[in-house]
């Protein structure tokens, strides 16, 4: 691993909130743990020996700690009960468009149907296209672009009728 692929790995787990990442990839094993109230990242990066059949197994991320709850919009509530919510299948950084200079995937008020791409979630250098799996009209976009998304998040509000 590359020493500008380490230092994005720990400003990504900086910003996803997750206290503790471990990789292990080619032999070499990488601890990521952050202290929440510090904000204070600490990376300790060791060579592991490497048996000949041994394939490296992928590294879970622990969940993140509970956080407190958002502060409470000013304005009253909508009644958003008659839509779906179209979540984050991994965690990663949620990207609306295929590259800065191209156009978004979606905008508020497009159609979609089952396979229509509606935006890419970044994972350890994968970008993965999101598809949607339902038929309607986006509402609502949840997410800003750029930004890191955690598993099963709402990205976006979509109307089925």
């Amino acid at each position: 691993m590359e020493l500008k692929e380490i230092q994005d790995l720990i400003k990504f787990v900086a910003k996803s909130g997750v206290s503790e990442v471990e990789l292990e990839m080619d032999g070499t094993k990488i601890v990521i743990k952050t202290q929440p109230k510090e904000k204070e990242v600490q990376v300790i990066t060791a060579q592991v020996p490497q048996a000949p059949s041994a394939a490296p197994a992928p590294a879970a991320a622990p969940a993140p700690a509970p956080q407190a709850a958002p502060p409470v919009a000013e304005k009253p509530a909508e009644d958003d009960s008659k839509y779906i919510t179209i979540k984050a299948p991994m965690i990663g950084t949620f990207y609306r468009r295929p590259s800065p200079d191209k156009d978004l995937f979606v905008n508020v008020g497009d159609e979609i149907k089952p396979g229509s791409v509606i935006c890419i979630i970044e994972a350890m250098k994968l970008f993965n296209e999101i598809e949607a799996e339902v038929t309607g009209r986006i509402v609502k976009v949840l997410v800003d672009d750029a930004s890191p998304v955690e598993y099963d998040q709402p990205l976006f509000l979509v109307d089925p009728s």
